[in-house]
C-alpha cells in the first residue's frame, strides 16, 4: 500500500506497459522503467511478444509479465484487453503497440499514455497508412510523450491532445569484463589499424549503403581502417555481396550482446542513419568517451549537441571526409570524447525518467478536485 503520494491515494498504483516489435530502445526503456516503477511500489505488467521477456527479464525487474503478439487479429487483441482490464494507467510504447492498445482498452475508461520512440520512414501507400494509424493512436492517448522535440511536434499536428517532451534515459553501460584492449581487436582484425563501429539493424535507411561507399574513400589511407557493422537484418547477404564484389574493409559481425565492449575498443563510431530520436548507439558512445560522427537528422542534433561530428544524411563524401579527418587528428578525437562524456552528464537520469512519468500517471489518476462555491 501506497500513501506517500497523496492523501487520497490508499492503495496501489497499477500500470500495464505495452510493447509492440520492440526496438532496442523501447526495450530497455520498459526495463527500466518497470524496475524504477516496481521500487517505487507500484504494481507493473508488461505485455509484450514473449522473446522479448527471455531478451530483457522483465520478471526480474519485479513485473508480471504477459506475452503478448504482435498481432491484431480477436485474440491478440482480447488478450491484451484481459492483461488491461483493472489497471489504472495503460503506456503503450510504439505506435504499434498504441494502435492496437487503443483498440483493447476502448470503453474501459482507463487513461492511456503512449511514448513516441521513432517515426515511420515507409513511403506510398503503406506510408499513407502509417500516418492514418498515428493519428489515430496519438488522438486516442490522454498523453503522448515524445523522445524527441521532433516527435512532440509531430504528435501535436498528428492531433494529440497533450504531447510533451520525455528525453527518455536508457541504463548506462554494464561494464565489460576487464579483457586486454589488443585482444579485444584482435578478434576484428584491427590490432594495427583504426577501428570504426556502427550497431544497427541491416535494413533501409540505416545508412549501410552510403557508410559503404564512404569505405571506398578509406581504400587510400595508410593503414586502411576496419569497419565493424554490429547488427542484423534482411539487408545482410545484399551488403555482403556487395563487400566481398568490391573487397571493402568491412565486416559484418552479426547480432552482438558486447556492443559496449565493442565501442569501447573503438576509434570511432559511426551513426549514418535516415532519421534517430535517441540513438542508443550516440548515447552509449558519448558515455564512453568515444568520438561520433553521425548524420544531423531527427533527434541526433539534440541529443548530441557540439559533441559529435555531424554531416548530412546520404553523403558519402562528407561521412568519408570526417572520418578521415578524425583519424589524422588525434587531438580533435581527444577533445570529443571529453566533450561527449560532459554532454551525457546533461541528459536526464534513470530516476529522472521515471518520475517524470510517475507525475504523468498520479495526473491522469487524481481525482477531480471538488468545486468551490
Amino acid at each position: 500500500m501506497r500513501t506517500d503520494w497523496h492523501p487520497w491515494r490508499v492503495t496501489q498504483l497499477r500500470t500495464v506497459q505495452v510493447l509492440g516489435g520492440g526496438s532496442a530502445g523501447s526495450s530497455a526503456h520498459v526495463r527500466s522503467l518497470a524496475g524504477g516503477l516496481v521500487a517505487r511500489g507500484v504494481g507493473v505488467t508488461v505485455c509484450a511478444p514473449a522473446p522479448l521477456e527471455h531478451e530483457y527479464d522483465f520478471h526480474g525487474a519485479g513485473a508480471h509479465f504477459v506475452p503478448v503478439p504482435r498481432r491484431s487479429d480477436p485474440a491478440a487483441v482480447g488478450a491484451l484487453r484481459a492483461a488491461c482490464a483493472g489497471a489504472d494507467v495503460v503506456h503503450a510504447h510504439g505506435l504499434d503497440a498504441a494502435v492496437r492498445t487503443a483498440l483493447a482498452i476502448s470503453g474501459q475508461g482507463v487513461p492511456l499514455v503512449v511514448t513516441w520512440h521513432t517515426r515511420t520512414r515507409t513511403a506510398g501507400a503503406r506510408g499513407r497508412l502509417s500516418r492514418m494509424l498515428e493519428r489515430r493512436a496519438v488522438r486516442a492517448a490522454a498523453v503522448v510523450l515524445g523522445t524527441s522535440s521532433e516527435l512532440v511536434d509531430r504528435a501535436r499536428s498528428s492531433g494529440a491532445r497533450d504531447a510533451r517532451l520525455a528525453p527518455v534515459a536508457v541504463p548506462p553501460p554494464v561494464p565489460a569484463p576487464d579483457r586486454p584492449e589488443s585482444k579485444a581487436r584482435a578478434e576484428l582484425g584491427a590490432v594495427d589499424r583504426p577501428l570504426l563501429t556502427a550497431v544497427g539493424r541491416l535494413e533501409p535507411g540505416r545508412g549501410h549503403g552510403t557508410l559503404l561507399d564512404a569505405s571506398h574513400r578509406w581504400l587510400g589511407l595508410d593503414p586502411v581502417p576496419l569497419v565493424a557493422i554490429a547488427g542484423e537484418g534482411r539487408e545482410r547477404a545484399l551488403l555482403q555481396r556487395r563487400i566481398d564484389r568490391e573487397g571493402l574493409p568491412v565486416r559484418l559481425l552479426g547480432r552482438r550482446d558486447d556492443v559496449s565492449e565493442l565501442l569501447a575498443v573503438s576509434d570511432l563510431a559511426l551513426l549514418p542513419s535516415s532519421w534517430e530520436a535517441r540513438s542508443l548507439l550516440a548515447q552509449e558512445a558519448l558515455r564512453l568517451g568515444v568520438p561520433l560522427v553521425a548524420t544531423r537528422v531527427g533527434g541526433t542534433p539534440e541529443l548530441v549537441g557540439t559533441a559529435a561530428e555531424l554531416v548530412p544524411y546520404g553523403d558519402a563524401v562528407a561521412l568519408a571526409a570526417a572520418v578521415s579527418r578524425l583519424l589524422a587528428d588525434p587531438e580533435r578525437r581527444s577533445r570529443l570524447g571529453t566533450a561527449g562524456r560532459a554532454q551525457a552528464a546533461t541528459w536526464p537520469t534513470e530516476d529522472e525518467t521515471i518520475a517524470q512519468v510517475l507525475s504523468i500517471y498520479d495526473e491522469l489518476t487524481q481525482p477531480p478536485r471538488p468545486r468551490t462555491a
